[in-house]
């Protein structure tokens, strides 16, 4: 499977946030966000082509226990399913980090961190990173369905899950609460998150003004993303 990178930090999104983990990072998405913050996993996919044993091999090196498989889009790499369960067969904790588009097909999983996709993230048709892409990602991004059954598999698993919403405007909130209606599962407000959209501090506060009340009148929690206040937009962190 290619895969983009692999590297251990800080968890800086969800539940799991501040948790020591080591991030493998598939390449290539089956979406193409407008705002997308690692790009070389999906406008422009890099990286080798690695067999599971040499990704075995390489998270051997760091002593964490939580192991994040996220994108790109983890789901549509080859072998993912293998790989999941070879974490699972040495006693790891697995989030997969996915948009939700693609069914779970009884992947090994622990927490389910669930990201659709709202209309924000839409390219222009004529993006000069690749053109034609805006009807694929509009056909594509919201699954209520799928969304159901990934919460589904979480919980027959014994595992968790979460909804993790990338949040640029006020307009967004109505989007994200009418798809909650849509999803076939009870979805308990205390698992859904917040995230304002950038990759600077400057921009993530610009939002936190408005975004705070928004989880506060609606039960959900804010997703501040440490990683970015850590490290700064900066690749494999």
């Amino acid at each position: 499977m290619r895969i983009a990178e692999i590297f251990h930090s800080i968890q800086g999104e969800g539940a799991l946030t501040g948790v020591p983990s080591i991030f493998i990072r598939t390449s290539g998405c089956n979406l193409r966000c407008t705002w997308c913050d690692t790009p070389y996993a999906s406008w422009t996919p890099e990286g080798p082509d690695m067999a599971v044993a040499d990704i075995l091999d390489a998270i051997a090196a760091y002593p964490s226990r939580h192991i994040v498989l996220t994108g790109g889009e983890p789901m549509i790499a080859r072998d993912i399913h293998i790989l999941a369960a070879s974490l699972r067969e040495r006693g790891l904790h697995i989030t997969i980090e996915t948009a939700a588009t693609i069914a779970p097909a009884g992947i090994a999983c622990d927490l389910a961190s669930l990201s659709p996709k709202l209309a924000n993230s839409t390219p222009a048709d004529d993006d000069p990173r690749g053109t034609g892409w805006q009807h694929r990602h509009e056909e594509r991004r919201i699954q209520p369905a799928i969304i159901g059954a990934w919460i589904r598999h979480a919980i027959d698993q014994g595992g968790d899950y979460q909804l993790k919403f990338v949040v640029s405007s006020r307009a967004d909130l109505a989007e994200i609460d009418g798809l909650l209606r849509q999803i076939p599962e009870s979805v308990t407000p205390e698992k859904v998150f917040l995230m304002p959209e950038g990759t600077s501090m400057t921009a993530l506060r610009e939002k936190q003004s408005w975004l705070v009340p928004a989880c506060l009148e609606r039960g959900f929690r804010y997703a501040h993303r440490l990683h970015i206040e850590l490290f700064g937009d900066t690749r494999g962190t």
